[in-house]
């Protein structure tokens, strides 16, 4: 059995702005948010324009956002974050309801209606943490892919999930992704983990590697094939050395027995 490394798991404070023209309203979430674990209020802000101020100066992880303001509303906030490089997650914290579509099409997560309940503020708040951990190891990976020279043997990282629990994985680790409906699962010597992209964007981000798609549902890493039998004449058992099995086409079957040099 292959030695795997240990993945390195995400576990961060929420770093979060408050903003609310309301100090009344800003106490009472602040108040509500101390009591949830893994929260760091960092700052408060009156209105948009501060807000923005604020996001471009401190990058929190997480901003509760009022939609009626002065100088500035929620809705052009959230607007003027949207497509940004490193846009927070934003929940909307409101009196009114009519305005929930409009939020999250601006790219709002949630969207809370005062007097917020504490139960339903912990539940946005864990939204908000799991959006912020995919988003954050999505970017460690793609940082680690453009890494220059100097990172040399440049290693592939894959995000995979498993529960609440974000993992960074070493692609030379992964025996194989197969895809299950809409779920993409990673699998390893020991472990499954769920993808946190599609089997296509995943292929795409593995191209020229040891990495080799054998059927439209799975992608296997070549170096833990441990056997190729024939089936039929155009069908090939594939078997990798945690004894996963998947069939594939001859045609299929050429790529993995090119990179085996067969």
């Amino acid at each position: 059995m292959l030695n795997q490394s240990r993945p390195f798991v995400f576990s961060m404070p929420l770093r979060t702005l408050i903003v609310d023209d309301e100090p009344i309203a800003r106490r009472v979430l602040r108040e509500e948010l101390e009591v949830i674990d893994d929260v760091e209020i960092v700052a408060e802000a009156d209105n948009g324009e501060k807000a923005l101020e604020k996001i471009s100066e401190l990058k929190p992880d997480l901003v509760l956002l009022d939609l009626q303001m002065p100088v500035m509303g929620g809705l052009d906030v959230v607007r003027r974050l949207k497509g940004g490089r490193q846009m927070p997650v934003v929940v909307i914290v409101t009196a009114y309801d009519k305005f929930a579509i409009q939020a999250f099409e601006a790219g709002a997560i949630d969207y809370l209606l005062k007097p917020i309940g504490q139960e339903r503020l912990a539940q946005a708040v864990e939204r908000a943490k799991q959006t912020s951990r995919r988003e954050t190891f999505e970017r460690i990976a793609q940082l680690q892919e453009m890494a220059g020279p100097a990172a040399t043997p440049r290693v592939k990282k894959i995000v995979g999930r498993i529960g609440e629990e974000y993992f960074l994985l070493d692609a030379s680790e992964i025996y194989a992704f197969q895809a299950d409906g809409d779920v993409v699962w990673i699998i390893t010597a020991k472990r499954k983990f769920v993808a946190t992209q599609t089997l296509k964007v995943i292929q795409n981000r593995l191209a020229n590697t040891t990495f080799e798609r054998i059927h439209r549902n799975a992608l296997i890493n070549v170096e833990h094939v441990r056997k190729i039998t024939p089936l039929s004449s155009q069908r090939w058992l594939i078997m990798l050395s945690n004894d996963q099995e998947f069939i594939a086409s001859k045609r299929q079957a050429s790529g993995v027995r090119q990179l085996l040099k067969w």
